[in-house]
Parts: structure tokens; sequence; C-alpha cells
């Protein structure tokens, strides 16, 4: 099974566990960010990565111009560990992290979430590779990914119990648009995923494929 169908089998059995009201006030959420051009600020395959320097799970500065010395990057962006879709995709791509550093990538995961809960995260999932913390979003604001939550969803999400307020930070309303990028040792990107819709993922056979496509 792919990702994205493992993400979509989720998805449809989730439905049914979530009241009605609940579903409606996130479907228009998902509707609103998808109708509001914030798609179009993203960044895209030919641009220049924006630089960064974030801490790590374990509190160390990494930065990208560092990282691109040792080979290509493959940078994702998700929303937090309280994202059941977020677990997914990690997971999966814990499964294809040999075959991402067998072509002499590094994989870098980035939320905005404190380093005590990425920590946690890579814990948790057993995560291989690293894990950085965007308290504030300004990164995914560089990537043109951050956007901030409406009221009524900020709302279901402090009612389940999420807390972004602690784990984001203190900043509980901004989060990115789920993007994994490919980017070449001269820091251009070179493939891109993005979608408004949280539930969609860049596929792991994808990124191998452009990565493949770099040697």
């Amino acid at each position: 099974m792919t990702l994205n169908a493992e993400l979509r089998a989720f998805y449809e059995a989730r439905q049914q566990q979530i009241p009605a009201e609940v579903r409606e006030i996130m479907q228009r959420a998902g509707a609103e960010l998808a109708a509001s051009g914030q798609i179009d600020h993203a960044l895209t395959a030919g641009a220049q990565a924006p630089r960064f320097t974030l801490p790590s799970a374990t509190g160390e500065a990494v930065g990208l111009d560092r990282l691109l010395t040792q080979g290509p990057v493959v940078l994702t962006f998700y929303r937090g560990a309280w994202c059941p879709y977020c677990n997914l995709a990690l997971r999966s791509l814990q499964q294809h992290h040999t075959g991402i550093t067998d072509r002499g990538a590094q994989l870098v995961a980035v939320s905005p979430q404190i380093p005590d809960e990425s920590l946690s995260l890579t814990e948790k999932h057993a995560l291989d590779f690293t894990v950085l913390s965007d308290v504030g979003s300004d990164t995914a604001k560089a990537y043109g990914l951050a956007f901030d939550l409406p009221d009524d969803l900020a709302a279901v999400y402090d009612k389940l119990g999420f807390d972004l307020h602690r784990v984001n930070g203190g900043h509980p309303r901004t989060l990115p648009i789920p993007a994994t990028y490919v980017i070449d040792q001269s820091g251009t990107v070179r493939w891109e995923f993005t979608d408004t819709d949280y539930t969609k993922r860049a596929e792991p056979a994808g990124v191998i494929a452009a990565l493949d496509a770099l040697r």
C-alpha cells in the first residue's frame, strides 16, 4: 500500500469517529485554506532554498548550509506529533530512510514544536533522521508554508487536547502546510511536494526517484 492510500484509509475510518459538527469545521477550514491562495506562495522546484539554522531534538544547532556540504537534503515540514497523518508520513519516511541515505542524501523533518516534543516524537517512532524545531515558524514562513488556523478550528484542537500553545512554544495558531523538498548541493530545490490538504503527503518513492535524478 502506498503512503497516500494508507492515509486515505485512515481518513475514511476516522470520519466515522468524529462528530458531524466537528467534521464540518474541519472541512470548511480545509476548503478555505485551499481557496486562500496560500499554496501559490510555497517554494517550488528551481528556487534557491532559504537557509536556516534550527535546534534539533537534542538541542544541537543544525544549519542547511552545513547539511548541504555532505550531500543533497530531503527536507520535510510536518504539523506536529499530535497530527496522526504526520505520524504516518514520518513512519513511512523512516521505512525508506536507508533508501534515502544510500543515495547520499540526508533526511530532515521540521515542525513548529519545541525540542522536547521533537525528542519525544523521535524516541516514540525510533526515527533515525534529524528532527528540527521551527518555533515561531520563521523557516516555514520563508518557504511560504506558514498559515494561521481559523478560530473555530483552533477551538476544536483545544477541545481535543492538542495543547498547541505548549507544544508550539507559545505560537498555537501557526502551522505549516505539509511539504517535502529535495534540495541539491547547490541549494537548489530540484523536486517538491506541497498540498494544503494535510491528509496528503509526498510519497517516499517520489522522493527516491527525485534523488536518483540527481545522480
